[in-house]
């Protein structure tokens, strides 16, 4: 970050008006109907953003926008199922699909000139355009739900004064690859047309074709694909996303912010022969998982919002996980690649046996199903158990690296992995009370979180820069954005300094936290992470401006509208999970909400001063589902949990009060 953008940062964090440094009128994009949101595009605008949508067997990276007024789009298509050779992390099929490349249609016999009037987005891009003649173009882009299917559906409406003929193009391009560069021999990529020849069209007429992408090995046949089947299908996928755990508040950006990450934490879900694996997505991580990304982010998630797919998807992870289990413990591979045939390990253990335990004990309490639990436990005490013996002299867990994978220093030990361990041996304690696990086992891993959350304070404990918070390793100099962990597993005693510190102007910036003081790499992850625990730890009213910050930024700003992985690296990629742990700001943060048995949770609301009331509607965790309604009444919270056969809660509370929930 440059000194100009910290010094206008400190002017606008110390003022107190951060919630209102991204004004409406800086936003590119706004809200609109139908939970969407628009972009209205200006004359001769200039502005091209990338946008990814996915389903089963594709996910599509639409890079569209305006040079000069004019349409400019192109589409980068990901098969995950069509391996490549050599069948690694990044080896699934992909197409480029340049649109200046592909025939456009004429009209009185001219080539066209789009000239986008509106962009609009919610779960498909949608764009309408204009041409010089005065007809209007409307194009709708979106991946099918459950086929290698990508589709561009057009509806053209002469809004001139007199007849026109359309002519629309015959596209029928065909590309077969080397059979030597494919796990399943070659493959065929097809780009056609639903439509061709001439159509005259009376005043306000419309007429509507379909330009499909498919993709498959050529040992299958070709199917006929339906361009209204598969839109409709999307719609409802959407729909149905968006009507599960829904949050409402005053502010509506956060409520659109929050229905459109739920939306990109589920869709990116592959069915894998190694069956559903939930996938990071990019253009790079595809049918495949990451004990950081699904175990730890994603997976804890899924059960609140209760999609079939994002469940099975997060059992199916910690199968192939449990995979290597093994008794000289020796650690589970950081991910499991090519369908689940094969793993990568590349930067050695990363921490991952504790975002392992802490993301399957999470998860295993909110999905609430014993069965399912019983079958995650061994993975869970093997994982317990591994940290254990990871433990050093100093009392804190040891590994290779952290989930940065060397990109930043990580020391011998870091502070990332003895916190998620600390919060896994709490959750299995609970998780052990429900199945019958032995007292004497759930004593010792009681007795072991206490002993390590003193050593937790103990040896990263320190004055960092003037902030009472946590060096990130031994011998750490900088300030480092992952300070945030503890607040996120319940460790407190150091809140307020590592609060200062994360929202100071040596990790601040414009697009959240940096890394490290003095970087100008962010990952959203950490920012992600740290608006969560700043809830956790009360600061209700600082959490929330920045929250409301970053939301606006993410949904309506310039690359919109999903969280990012991170920049420079990957240029600000849609990774699915990072959605996911945007969602859980809202459920684990604002509500508070902590998984203590199958049907037990305890619940903290962080109602802001300033809000008369907030609701979570829709919960499908814990096998129920149910609503939370909060109201301010006088200085007390009013809490009311209920489902349409029962109220489960009415209680007033004080705020940041804890209280236990049994459903």
């Amino acid at each position: 970050m440059t000194t100009l953008y910290k010094g206008i940062l400190i002017i606008i964090f110390s003022t107190g008006i951060i919630n209102h440094s991204m004004s409406q009128d800086s936003l590119r994009w706004s809200l609109a109907e139908g939970e969407s949101i628009v972009w209205e595009v200006e004359e001769n605008d200039s502005h091209v953003d990338h946008i990814e949508m996915s389903g089963f067997y594709i996910s599509s990276i639409v890079h569209y926008g305006v040079i000069n007024g004019k349409l400019k789009q192109s589409i980068h298509l990901v098969f995950p199922m069509l391996r490549t050779i050599p069948n690694d992390t990044h080896a699934s099929l992909s197409y480029d699909i340049d649109n200046e490349n592909i025939s456009s249609i004429k009209i009185n016999g001219n080539a066209v000139n789009e000239y986008p009037s509106t962009f609009c987005i919610k779960g498909k891009l949608t764009c309408i355009s204009k041409t010089s003649e005065g007809v209007e173009i409307k194009r709708q882009l979106f991946p099918s739900t459950d086929k290698a299917v990508f589709i561009e559906k057009f509806e053209i409406t002469n809004n001139t004064h007199q007849a026109v003929i359309i002519e629309i193009p015959k596209i029928d391009i065909s590309d077969t690859t080397d059979a030597k560069k494919g796990v399943y021999g070659s493959y065929i990529i097809q780009i056609a047309s639903n439509k061709n020849g001439n159509y005259s069209l009376d005043v306000h007429e419309s007429l509507e074709y379909a330009i499909i992408t498919t993709a498959r090995k050529i040992t299958t046949e070709e199917n006929y694909v339906s361009p209204d089947y598969e839109l409709k299908k999307r719609e409802a996928f959407v729909n149905n996303t968006f009507s599960d755990l829904v949050f409402e508040s005053p502010d509506e950006i956060l409520n659109r912010t929050f229905a459109f990450a739920k939306l990109r934490a589920v869709e990116s879900i592959y069915e894998t022969k190694g069956g559903l694996m939930h996938g990071p997505g990019g253009g790079r991580y595809y049918a495949a998982i990451w004990a950081n990304d699904q175990a730890e982010y994603a997976n804890p998630f899924f059960p609140f919002l209760g999609n079939l797919a994002g469940n099975e998807s997060a059992i199916n992870s910690f199968r192939h996980f449990a995979r290597f289990i093994n008794d000289d413990y020796k650690p589970i591979p950081s991910s499991i690649i090519a369908e689940g045939v094969d793993s990568w390990n590349g930067a050695g253990d990363r921490g991952d046996m504790a975002m392992i335990a802490y993301g399957a004990s999470r998860f295993a309490l909110a999905y609430g199903d014993k069965e399912t639990a019983q079958e995650l436990w061994p993975l869970i005490s093997w994982c317990l158990e591994y940290n254990r013996r990871s433990i050093n002299s100093e009392g804190v867990v040891t590994s290779d690296s952290d989930e940065l994978e060397g990109r930043f220093p990580a020391g011998e030990a870091n502070l990332n992995t003895s916190s998620l361990y600390y919060d896994a041996l709490i959750s299995a304690t609970n998780l052990g009370e429900e199945l019958g696990i032995k007292k004497a086992q759930l004593d010792t891993y009681l007795e072991q979180s206490k002993t390590l959350e003193k050593s937790i304070e103990t040896y990263f404990g320190a004055t960092m820069d003037g902030f009472e918070t946590y060096r990130y390793f031994k011998g750490n100099k900088l300030l480092r954005a992952w300070i945030c962990t503890p607040l996120t597993v319940g460790i407190f005693n150091r809140s307020t300094g590592t609060v200062d510190a994360l929202f100071s102007e040596k990790l601040w910036t414009i697009d959240g936290l940096a890394s490290e003081d003095g970087s100008t790499t962010f990952w959203d992850r950490a920012t992600l992470y740290a608006l969560r625990g700043v809830f956790a730890a009360s600061e209700t009213k600082r959490a929330m401006d920045y929250l409301l910050y970053y939301s606006k930024r993410r949904l309506l700003g310039e690359h919109v509208p999903y969280a990012v992985e991170a920049y420079p690296e990957g240029n600000q990629r849609h990774l699915s999970a990072e959605s996911a742990l945007y969602c859980r700001i809202i459920t684990e943060g604002i509500f508070g909400i902590r998984p203590e048995g199958f049907n037990t949770f305890s619940f903290s609301p962080k109602l802001p001063h300033n809000w008369d009331s907030m609701a979570l509607r829709n919960i499908k965790a814990f096998n129920q589902s149910f609503d939370i309604e909060v109201k301010r009444e006088n200085s007390k919270l009013f809490i009311v949990v209920f489902n349409e056969n029962e109220i489960f809660l009415t209680k007033e509370i004080a705020d940041n009060e804890i209280i236990k929930i049994q459903l």
